[in-house]
């Protein structure tokens, strides 16, 4: 491929759970020694920035925290762009930290700016839900930190932030703001960091709406994984198709 640089996805396509995929770890090198420019965009919303990069070195990763790209960057920047700052966090894990400076976690108060939306897990309770929407009507606007529907857990699949984003809109009769994959602007901002067009650069993912599609439809070549969420009829009924299939990220060197 006559590309610079690669923009990767990271669980399922890295990982999955506390297991690293076979080769992945070879791959990267392979992408240094090669000289490649790179940087890792992912869609998680349960854990802060700091947390996914020392995870990514406890699974052997030599990957700085500065090449990963998360949704919560791209809200802050979007919260920062516009002056506003107060926001209710639909989240688990330790997102927020990500928002401390910025959110009222609050679910009492409706006077927010923002409803960011990510994976909440078992705390999207029927009462957050309300809330959020309740804010939402009062004035606020739906961030969506991603609008996967779906992501492969080590005990199987579970549902992602999309569905309790779609509720809200369609309860509110409002649009999502969405930060995470596909967002153009997502990808964009990784994209500036490398200081590559998209057409120098490839995105590997294993998710063919939110990775490739979303890829594809910002200008880059996209190669599609069979780890993950991967799922061969959803490829066959895709009416955007990838650039390359491989079995894994282990095999990336092949299309090279």
């Amino acid at each position: 491929m006559d590309v610079k640089g690669f923009l990767i996805d990271l669980d399922g396509v890295l990982y999955i759970g506390d297991q690293a995929i076979d080769g992945a770890r070879a791959a990267i090198d392979l992408l240094k020694e090669k000289k490649y420019k790179f940087r890792f965009v992912s869609n998680t919303t349960r854990k802060c920035r700091k947390t996914v990069s020392e995870r990514l070195v406890r699974l052997g990763f030599d990957i700085p925290e500065s090449s990963i790209f998360t949704p919560p960057l791209a809200a802050i920047a979007h919260m920062n762009a516009a002056g506003k700052h107060r926001c209710l966090l639909l989240t688990t894990g330790d997102v927020y930290r990500d928002f401390e400076q910025w959110c009222d976690r609050n679910p009492e108060n409706s006077m927010v700016d923002y409803v960011v939306v990510g994976d909440a897990g078992e705390k999207m309770t029927y009462g957050l839900l309300n809330a959020a929407f309740r804010a939402v009507i009062g004035g606020a606007e739906i961030v969506a930190l991603e609008k996967d529907r779906y992501w492969m857990a080590p005990d199987g699949f579970m549902l992602s932030a999309g569905p309790f984003v779609a509720a809200l809109e369609f309860a509110a009769g409002k649009t999502s703001t969405v930060m995470g994959k596909p967002s153009k602007a997502f990808f964009d901002m990784a994209l500036r960091d490398m200081d590559l067009r998209p057409d120098q650069a490839v995105m590997v993912g294993d998710d063919i709406i939110t990775d490739i599609a979303g890829a594809r439809k910002t200008g880059m070549k996209a190669v599609l994984v069979r780890t993950g969420k991967f799922c061969e009829e959803t490829l066959r009924s895709a009416v955007i198709k990838p650039t390359y299939v491989i079995d894994s990220i282990a095999r990336l060197g092949d299309i090279l």
